[in-house]
């Protein structure tokens, strides 16, 4: 007897339909977090956009919306431990359950370790770690409760590379990889998956200074096997994968976006 081996279409598209999920982005009114919210409403999930700016949200969730999406904004600072605790509970109780959270805020600082000062360590670190634990930590209880969710936590090709002048950011990275490797370890028995998305390096507003420095551009050109910048939207389907039923099976794994750079020395 013969198996028929040719893909079903509707459930393939089933797999990655986000449809009446809820995903809390952080950091998301511009760069990676806004394209990311931007794919996931294409794929039918409500966004909940988040960042400290209402100014900035209202302006990116007025763009999406007019784009179709559907569309929340939920205003605290990820680095305040009381603020997201009760931010959390808010969403919740309110706009409703969170299906799916992606921890993208994050920040860069450039200095040479000999020289990176102990306030600008500790700001880096709070922000582009320690809010992923915080933040984790406080949708998770609930996920735990429901037996359900995903994790995506915004690792960077730093996570296995480093740089000059960027330890500590890639210090921040390596580690946001390890507590993605703890949440899958603690989490997974209830059914929380928890993944890390790595990109490699993208056009944002946050690189605008490095896509023009020709010098830079040309050196990345000639590292990356695909032999350019990526955009932002290259990111969307593989955070698409992390966050519906096609990964249910995938946890505590980095997926690497970066064009192959990664695969060469």
């Amino acid at each position: 007897m013969r198996i028929s081996l040719t893909p079903d279409p509707i459930m393939s598209r089933d797999l990655f339909d986000l449809t009446d999920r809820r995903v809390l982005i952080t950091g998301s009114s511009q760069g990676i977090g806004y394209a990311l919210a931007s794919g996931f409403a294409k794929a039918g999930a409500t966004v909940i956009l988040n960042g400290r700016s209402a100014e900035r949200l209202d302006k990116a969730a007025k763009t999406l919306k007019q784009l179709g999406a559907q569309c929340e904004q939920a205003v605290f600072d990820v680095t305040d431990r009381t603020a997201v605790k009760e931010s959390i509970d808010t969403i919740e109780s309110d706009i409703g359950a969170i299906d799916i959270l992606v921890n993208n805020a994050g920040m860069q600082d450039r200095a040479s370790l000999e020289d990176f000062k102990d306030e600008n360590w500790d700001r880096l670190m709070d922000l582009n770690l320690n809010s992923v634990f915080v933040v984790s930590r406080s949708v998770a209880k609930y996920m735990i409760a429901r037996k359900a969710g995903k994790i995506i936590n915004i690792c960077s090709i730093q996570t296995a590379l480093a740089r000059p002048s960027i330890a500590p950011y890639t210090a921040s990275k390596g580690a946001v990889a390890n507590l993605t490797k703890g949440m899958a370890a603690d989490w997974a028995q209830y059914n929380i998956q928890s993944n890390g998305l790595a990109p490699g390096y993208f056009e944002t507003e946050l690189t605008k200074s490095l896509v023009e420095d020709k010098e830079f551009s040309a050196w990345l050109c000639k590292r990356t096997p695909s032999g350019r910048w990526g955009k932002v939207e290259e990111l969307t389907g593989a955070a698409i994968f992390l966050a519906s039923d096609a990964s249910s099976y995938v946890n505590g794994h980095i997926l690497y976006v970066d064009g192959g750079m990664g695969a060469c020395v």
